[in-house]
C-alpha cells in the first residue's frame, strides 16, 4: 500500500508539533497533499475511473477548506506551508 503508518506519523511529526498529533492542521494539509498526487497519478494512467476522480475532487475541497482555516487563523504558518508543499506556483 502507498500509505503506511509510518508515512502518516512522518508528515504529523513533520508538519504537526508531534507524530500522535493526528488532529493539527498542517498536518492533515500535508497528508491531503500526498493523497492528492498519489491520486493524480492514478488518474493519468486511468483516466476512466470515475470513482477516483471524484474522490479527488472532495479531497481537494477537503484541502482548500483547512487551508483557508489556515489561513484565516495564522497567515505566517500558512505561506510557509504552501511554500514547503510547493502547492502554489
Amino acid at each position: 500500500m502507498y500509505l503506511t503508518t509510518e508515512i502518516k506519523e512522518g508528515f504529523f511529526e513533520k508538519y504537526g508539533e508531534k507524530k500522535t498529533n493526528t488532529g493539527s492542521t498542517e498536518g492533515q494539509i500535508a497528508l491531503f497533499t500526498h493523497r492528492i498526487s498519489h491520486l493524480t497519478e492514478h488518474l493519468k494512467k486511468n483516466h476512466k475511473d470515475f470513482n477516483t476522480e471524484r474522490s479527488l475532487v472532495r479531497l481537494v475541497g477537503k484541502r482548500r477548506n483547512l487551508l483557508d482555516y489556515l489561513k484565516n487563523k495564522d497567515i505566517n504558518k500558512y505561506r510557509e506551508l504552501i511554500k514547503d508543499l510547493g502547492i502554489r506556483k
